[in-house]
């Protein structure tokens, strides 16, 4: 009897080669919908999971798979002789490799809106399927990502099938898989307030706050990362992304183009102006000392101006994090290598919710988007501020929200002349 393999999947990127290549090593393919059209098309022979069910596809195809000569042929244990009995009475032959994508939820989620659209892209035979031959993964083949083809088809190409080895792996995929999807449906159910997390998509670091410590980042929620590395010659480690993040918060509570220089987590200086040029010098000349080693936030594109004032006056930075970067910009930012260049999506990272560890659990809250306005201000002084006094005030206001208890901020014209962090009196 020749080797099964049921092929459903949204994501059909280099679907027809596997699936050649998986008819040519002796698998009997069955599929459903997009899938059996994509491979029919491409001459290559395929059992529709109706015949094997005698069962139509119904209402709108929300059931094609889940039915016993499928689900059994999965779910049966071969080395089970009760398995194997119940399997010949019900004319459920085993099924050895199942390959499924999930619908896009979470590259559809607008507004973390649950709308009908919406709902019909809760894949449920997909995570079903998935998890049953992930549960039975010591008698068969799962994959959820298809830069897992190429593993699976030369393992059945060398040896007749995948090792135990890799069943296993695949399979903890698949949970992983699993939970971060149903991780997004239940936020979307909350309208975007995040009750719980799944940590997803580990990304490892240099290492972590110190040399001998292990380190990686994940994305929380199953939605994709804000940032992308545009330049990284060396590996981030724990404390660049902390850093970085840190940086990114600053200036991400300014409309006005505002640039943040960040040590330690603590700004070391921050400038508001007309150009988001003028506000990275200011930034940087508000405490020079302190900027060593220093992440470089923008809430502009970076300009290839800024990188000329870094590499003029040997500014020794870490990390640049910005909304863009422009041509220019890019190509001098390779003449220095070592500077890691992020881009962030400034939608995508503003939080709702921050967590942190803390006695063996997860503290959440609520974040502090607030942005204090001058409706917010009550004079109680007999002298009252001048105008530009109380527009230094909000924007020292926002600043030494990000600088850790105690702290004092002075700024004057919207540049920081004084920072003071972590003060225990």
């Amino acid at each position: 009897m020749p080797k099964r393999a049921l092929i459903s999947v949204s994501d059909k990127t280099n679907l027809v080669e596997f699936g050649k290549r998986l008819s040519e090593a002796g698998y009997e393919i069955l599929s459903t919908g997009g899938t059996e059209k994509v491979l029919t098309e491409a001459g290559i022979a395929v059992t529709p999971v109706e015949e094997v069910t005698a069962f139509p596809e119904c209402f709108s195809g929300r059931v094609k798979t889940m039915h016993p000569k499928i689900m059994g042929g999965v779910l049966m244990r071969r080395d089970n002789e009760n398995d194997v009995k119940e399997a010949n009475e019900n004319g459920i032959e085993p099924i050895d490799l199942v390959v499924v994508n999930l619908y896009p939820f979470e590259e559809n989620v607008k507004e973390w809106t649950m709308d009908d659209a919406l709902i019909e892209l809760i894949d449920i035979g997909g995570p079903t399927l998935l998890r049953s031959a992930a549960k039975n993964y010591k008698f068969l083949t799962v994959i959820t990502d298809i830069s897992d083809y190429d593993l699976v088809i030369n393992e059945i190409e060398k040896d007749g099938n995948t090792s135990e080895e890799t069943r296993k792996a695949l399979a903890a995929k698949v949970f992983l898989r699993t939970s971060a999807y149903d991780a997004v449906i239940m936020k979307a159910f909350f309208e975007g307030k995040n009750r719980a997390c799944t940590l997803v998509d580990e990304a490892p670091l240099r290492y972590g706050e110190n040399p001998h410590q292990w380190g990686a980042y994940y994305d929380a929620y199953g939605v994709g990362r804000a940032w992308t590395v545009i330049q990284e010659e060396k590996q981030m480690s724990y404390l660049n992304i902390l850093d970085a993040d840190g940086a990114w918060n600053v200036v991400r509570e300014f409309s006005e183009p505002t640039a943040a220089c960040i040590k330690h987590a603590n700004p070391s200086g921050v400038a508001s102006s007309d150009s988001i040029v003028d506000a990275f010098q200011k930034s940087y000349d508000a405490d020079r000392l302190s900027a060593f080693g220093v992440i470089i936030a923008l809430n502009r594109p970076c300009e290839q101006e800024i990188i000329e004032k870094i590499i003029d006056q040997k500014i020794f930075t870490e990390v640049i994090i910005a909304p863009g970067y422009t041509n220019e910009a890019l190509t001098l930012l390779k003449s220095k290598p070592k500077i890691r260049a992020l881009q962030i999506d400034p939608d995508a990272a503003t939080p709702n919710v921050s967590m942190r560890n803390a006695l063996g659990g997860i503290l959440m809250q609520e974040s502090d988007t607030k942005v204090l306005t001058e409706d917010d201000l009550t004079c109680v002084t007999d002298v009252k501020p001048r105008d530009d006094q109380i527009r230094d005030m909000l924007f020292a206001w926002q600043v030494v929200k990000h600088a850790k208890s105690n702290a004092i901020v002075f700024a004057k014209d919207a540049v920081t002349v004084g920072i003071g962090c972590g003060q225990t009196s």
